[in-house]
């Protein structure tokens, strides 16, 4: 390079972007899970200094898919934990997968998907609701760090979900911030139900409407149509630990 040549305007902010922590340091049917009996290449063997990262959504799902069997069979890894690893992260970071998950501290996402530093990066808001700053993240994680895959991830018995269709059943108001979060999911309500059962199909229909909504957006659309990315939906199931695709 000359001294005068210049790396593309793109590429340098994407450089700068995945390396931003290095300068201040000088996230279908249930029992068949989310790949039924998927699992990849030297899954079980990983150990903690192992960095390899699944570069495909279907790689990445398969990965999530072996790291959730092990958390379930209590056969846990605890993967990229060691001091070597926190050190090459230093200079940047190269998750492979971006889990937009509930806030439920039931579900941590790197628990129950058996993974470690750097592996995943994880929005959480309450019943995985959009808003301008979820979105934003979202996209930061595909369009800047390239991250191949995108799981919206419900989960059995959630309080945000039931606390919407209580609110719509009886006309209550709850307080203003939560108020929110429950019109946000009032469109996914599923009336076809009642009781528990109602709240337990409005988990997975919240989850289909935000996937929906994600699929919608241009830029990510683009990236699906162009095959670099997945925009898939599950819910964890607290009774079993099963992470299973939603269709």
């Amino acid at each position: 390079m000359t001294p005068h040549a210049q790396m593309p305007v793109a590429t340098s902010r994407r450089a700068l972007l995945r390396a931003s922590v290095a300068t201040a340091a000088v996230a279908t049917a249930a029992g068949s899970g989310l790949i039924a009996g998927a699992t990849p290449v030297g899954a079980a063997s990983r150990t903690s200094t192992t960095r390899s990262r699944p570069s495909t959504p279907d790689a990445a799902l398969a990965e999530l898919s072996a790291g959730n069997r092990r958390w379930r069979t209590f056969h846990q890894q605890h993967p990229n934990e060691s001091q070597s690893v926190r050190q090459a992260l230093v200079s940047g970071q190269d998750p492979f997968a971006l889990i937009l998950g509930c806030i439920d501290s039931r579900v941590p996402p790197e628990l129950v998907f058996d993974q470690g530093l750097g592996d995943l990066m994880t929005v959480r808001s309450a019943g995985e609701v959009l808003d301008e700053a979820v979105l934003g993240s979202i996209a930061y994680g595909v369009l800047e760090l390239g991250i191949p895959l995108v799981l919206v991830l419900g989960h059995q018995s959630c309080g945000a979900v039931a606390a919407a269709v209580h609110a719509e059943e009886t006309g209550e108001s709850l307080p203003a911030h939560i108020q929110y979060i429950a019109d946000q999911i009032e469109p996914a309500i599923d009336h076809s139900q009642e009781g528990d059962a109602r709240v337990d199909a409005t988990v997975s229909a919240q989850v289909k409407l935000v996937q929906s909504r994600l699929a919608g957006d241009a830029d990510l659309a683009a990236k699906v149509a162009a095959g670099e990315l997945k925009i898939v939906g599950a819910r964890y199931e607290l009774n079993t630990q099963l992470v299973h695709r939603i269709s």
